[in-house]
């Protein structure tokens, strides 16, 4: 077991806490949005990399027949509890086969770096290609590599069970690779004593033209700003983007 599926197994009861500053619902609604205006408005719906399936929550929520897929099956335990009428899939992101193909597939929360490297990435898209209905949407965030900023952070603090919880988050990127790391850094304290994790794991990286270049034969494709809450073409100035990805 790697050293990061180590991490997320033994906080998965904890990982909502780690993302509690997520606005799933906006997230949610905004790539319903989406695909009502870019994809062909059907309500089937699968989440790669969907962890604990709160996205997937407001999905079922809103009329969609949703699933998610996961490699971590303590995260996908979870899931299941929290969403009882969707079917959850214990499958590698860039492995996947479906029985039948779905209207709009998500990655949130950067997810698609997950993939470990360019060919394997590659692959995922092909997979996403083929599980879509025609015109199906598939839609994702992710970081250009060449805007990585090494000495930015993303930290907050919360108590749960009368336990304090400090997170850190970062990526970072320091050559011309195809692989950048994302640092996590984790704290619990407890009646004085505290309990760290710390974990650095690499993921693919990848500029924004690479991506495109990679996406263009499955898919026409439309870079949006990282915004959830208005549709505006990405600007080239920040280094986070909405990819909004149609099969041809």
């Amino acid at each position: 077991m790697s050293s990061s599926t180590q991490l997320y197994t033994d906080l998965s009861h904890y990982y909502d806490l780690m993302c509690c500053d997520i606005n799933y619902q906006q997230q949610s609604q905004a790539v319903m949005r989406l695909n009502d205006l870019f994809g062909n408005s059907g309500k089937s719906h699968l989440d790669l990399a969907c962890g604990t399936g709160p996205h997937i929550r407001h999905f079922i929520d809103a009329g969609y027949q949703s699933s998610g897929l996961d490699i971590n099956q303590p995260m996908l335990d979870i899931a299941k509890a929290r969403c009882p009428e969707a079917e959850f899939i214990l499958q590698n992101m860039n492995q996947f086969t479906l029985d039948q193909p779905v209207d709009l597939i998500t990655c949130f929360l950067y997810s698609l770096h997950y993939n470990p490297d360019i060919a394997q990435l590659q692959q995922c898209i092909k997979q996403a290609y083929n599980a879509l209905t025609p015109a199906g949407l598939f839609c994702f965030n992710t970081v250009d590599k060449l805007k990585i900023c090494n000495n930015t952070a993303v930290r907050h603090s919360t108590t749960y069970d009368n336990k304090l919880f400090d997170f850190e988050s970062a990526w970072f990127y320091c050559d011309q690779s195809d692989s950048q790391a994302l640092k996590l850094n984790i704290s619990k304290t407890n009646a004085n004593v505290t309990k760290h994790w710390h974990d650095q794991h690499s993921m693919v990286a990848v500029s924004f033209n690479q991506l495109q270049q990679l996406l263009l034969p499955w898919f026409e494709v439309y870079i949006l700003e990282h915004d959830y809450t208005s549709i505006q073409q990405y600007s080239g100035e920040s280094g986070n983007a909405l990819f909004v990805c149609v099969k041809r």
